[in-house]
């Protein structure tokens, strides 16, 4: 494995984190970080040569431990929001801690975002790296032991490869992502407004108006501004007085991928004409949130960067979000003893 260690800082509480370097012969160089198992730096050259990093983040682990935007960051154990921070499974109710008003949000102010891993070596994989973490039962109010891991790989494709891994001692939930935010002109080059989306997604989960929450419904996104079966520019709709749109102040709403929840398929496609990059995202999971920076603000980040509104955009593959407190949404438990693995990949190429 070609992994290239060095120190990354010191939180708070002293406890020293790790910066890991991942390569390829093709140009594609992913930093990794144990603090949250988090995408720090993802750097790809343009169609001129230049190389550019394509991922908001920060310089040390002292801005992913202070910052609220989960840059890059391994959320879990369930990403996404839970209505009044409270569920019912197998007839028991679970409490979790309110961080968005009354709602729970990406599992609370202790998430594994905001932790450790243990790092090890991914076994018979080259330009890889896992990170491991051991959840107690109880751990953010969630029931069951729970071991999780992530594994990072560039492959020889071009593609930063997560593949993720859980298993419990008790029935839970279990619903983890990557919060990367992509920028493909560079992280410090402005907003991503210009860039081009495609979805692969013929419904999506309207929100409710006092909340991000999904109302239940599954609407169809033909004749509205959800609408990315084709590419179409981010900007293009974004500012037009729909309803749902200003709701989120943006995008940041679940699409239902198409075809076989389970299978490994394609749920969305970038683009930039002014860097020539394009990317792919690939998953077995049934749902992708966009996300378009709504309530980024004066993030300092990398290299002098500072981000804002609109300055990277969020593809977030997941299950239905608040699904087990959801009539009809599709609920995913993880069975004690069960195996749970999900894979999702980004691939990076220039478009011809």
């Amino acid at each position: 494995m070609r992994r290239t260690p060095r120190e990354f800082g010191k939180t708070f509480s002293g406890q020293a984190a790790e910066l890991c370097r991942l390569t390829t012969a093709n140009g594609l160089e992913a930093d990794v970080t144990d603090y949250g198992a988090t995408l720090v730096s993802l750097r790809y050259p343009d169609q001129n040569g230049k190389v550019r990093d394509l991922v908001l983040g920060y310089d040390s682990v002292l801005g992913y431990e202070t910052g609220s935007c989960y840059f890059g960051a391994t959320v879990g154990r369930n990403a996404n929001r839970i209505r009044g921070a409270v569920f019912d499974l197998n007839g028991q109710e679970y409490h979790l801690s309110a961080n968005e008003g009354r709602n729970n949000l990406h599992s609370g102010p202790n998430g594994y975002s905001f932790r450790l891993w243990q790092i090890r070596e991914a076994e018979q994989k080259e330009n890889a790296i896992t990170f491991h973490l051991s959840s107690p039962d109880g751990d953010q109010g969630f029931p069951g032991n729970l071991e999780a891991s992530v594994t990072y790989e560039l492959t020889g494709d071009g593609a930063l490869k997560i593949h993720y891994e859980a298993v419990s001692d008790q029935s839970t939930l279990i619903n983890m992502t990557n919060h990367g935010y992509f920028n493909l002109n560079g992280h410090d080059s402005g907003n991503v407004l210009n860039q081009w989306m495609e979805l692969e997604a013929e419904y999506y989960t309207p929100v409710c108006a006092s909340s991000a929450l999904p109302t239940g419904e599954i609407r169809e996104v033909a004749g509205t501004p959800f609408d990315f079966r084709r590419p179409k520019k981010i900007g293009q709709e974004i500012e037009d007085g729909d309803i749902q749109i200003g709701r989120a102040g943006g995008y940041d709403h679940n699409f239902v991928i198409n075809g076989v929840s389970g299978a490994l398929r394609k749920a969305a496609s970038a683009f930039s004409e002014e860097s020539g990059i394009a990317m792919e995202v690939w998953t077995d999971l049934p749902c992708v949130q966009f996300y378009t920076a709504n309530f980024v603000e004066g993030q300092k980040g990398k290299e002098g960067a500072v981000y804002g509104k609109r300055s990277g955009f969020c593809l977030e593959t997941q299950y239905f979000p608040n699904s087990i407190n959801t009539p009809g949404f599709p609920v995913f438990v993880l069975q004690p003893g069960k195996r749970w693995e999900a894979t999702t990949i980004y691939r990076f190429y220039h478009m011809a």
